[in-house]
């Protein structure tokens, strides 16, 4: 397709062209961030008995109680046991005195108070019974997955992989260090492109720089071995830009060229003869910002097996519409309502560095807008 599209087709385009990367089962310290491809269930039931809650005595009956040295067997009425957080407390026990209530003296126990029935005992099963399905398909394998994981008795996990990431930053005119001067301007995509990945639920696989050169262009995106390969500053017009060339070249298939939206117009997507995914931002800085969310993070969640994130909708002052495209302009929320923040130019960061999101303006439609997610937030959620 050659035609521009609108923004939110460009969207839809980006994440069904990307299918699920293949499900794998994989140690659960190689599965953070992945995205579950079976339900988390419960092999066994949490707690698999009754256990203390707390660290102090379990006991049976009414105090005082005679401490007896062995959990192994059932309490009788008028003893107690020591026993710590977490372990198995003896058949019949009526609750656990915590150590910090508890009045000692040889093998005599006394409480403050005495705990009511069940106080600080876990019953075998409270958290859930063996079979019991815990969390859904599709859910992230964050950190507290990975802990409920380890804590059920699982080794691995079946996950959809993070998919990984990788840049060709493209430009005669750029430099990596110290000020800019005439002719020569600072990078600022390539440092923001790392967490950008992060955020969008990507693994970060590096990045390289080459010059305005279409056979050096060709070669880097040859050996960019990554599920999505993004290029900045060759996806333009111009006379330096080179990227529909190349693809034209190598027989990619061209699936989104240009979308209709201010800044990032000059956006693209294509599908390598491989399979890869190439994603062309714009070399300026908000424009490549705003084509990254439009079409490199919608890609990252198709691969990923995530669902794409819903827009917020909010009601907005101030902001100007354009009249036949979608604007995207950095905004500040306050009380429910987006005001811009200005300094929303395509080759300017200084908005969106102090905004609180990005906000998708329709056209003509100055009454409400839709919110981006967080692009320094983690994980990726609206």
């Amino acid at each position: 397709m050659t035609d521009r599209l609108s923004w939110d087709e460009a969207r839809l385009c980006a994440y069904y062209a990307a299918a699920a990367l293949p499900a794998r089962s994989v140690p659960l310290d190689q599965a953070l961030g992945g995205v579950l491809a079976e339900p988390l269930t419960a092999p066994v039931a949490l707690p698999t008995a009754d256990t203390s809650a707390m660290d102090g005595y379990a006991v049976r009956g009414a105090p005082p109680w005679r401490v007896v040295e062995t959990a192994d067997r059932s309490l009788e009425d008028g003893q107690a046991c020591a026993v710590v957080t977490g372990a198995p407390v003896p058949k019949a026990t009526d609750a656990v005195l915590p150590a910090e209530h508890a009045q000692r003296s040889g093998d005599l126990l006394r409480g403050r108070a005495t705990p009511a029935a069940g106080m600080h005992v876990r019953p075998a099963g409270e958290e859930c019974a063996a079979g019991d399905y815990l969390v859904a398909t599709g859910t992230v394998a964050g950190p507290t997955v990975l802990g409920l994981a380890a804590a059920l008795g699982h080794d691995t996990l079946r996950v959809h992989p993070t998919p990984a990431v990788r840049a060709v930053i493209s430009g005669d005119e750029l430099v990596d260090s110290g000020p800019p001067s005439p002719g020569r301007v600072r990078d600022a995509v390539g440092p923001m492109l790392p967490g950008l990945v992060a955020a969008a639920g990507g693994r970060w696989a590096g990045a390289v720089r080459v010059p305005d050169v279409p056979t050096v262009l060709r070669a880097a995106l040859a050996q960019a071995h990554a599920d999505v390969v993004l290029v900045t500053g060759a996806s333009g017009q111009g006379p330096a830009d080179h990227l529909r060339s190349v693809l034209a070249a190598a027989g990619a298939e061209l699936l989104v060229d240009g979308v209709a939206c201010r800044p990032g117009h000059p956006q693209t997507m294509a599908r390598l003869p491989d399979g890869r995914l190439l994603v062309g931002l714009p070399g300026n800085p908000l424009a490549a910002l705003v084509a990254f969310l439009t079409l490199a993070a919608a890609a990252l969640a198709g691969l990923g097996g995530r669902e794409l994130p819903e827009l917020a909708r909010l009601p907005a002052h101030d902001v100007r519409p354009h009249p036949t495209e979608h604007r995207i302009v950095p905004v500040r929320v306050r009380a429910g309502v987006a005001r811009p923040v200005g300094y929303d130019g395509a080759a300017m960061l200084r908005g969106a560095a102090v905004a609180d999101r990005l906000a998708v303006v329709s056209p003509a439609d100055a009454a409400s807008v839709r919110l981006l997610p967080d692009p320094g937030g983690s994980p990726w959620a609206s």
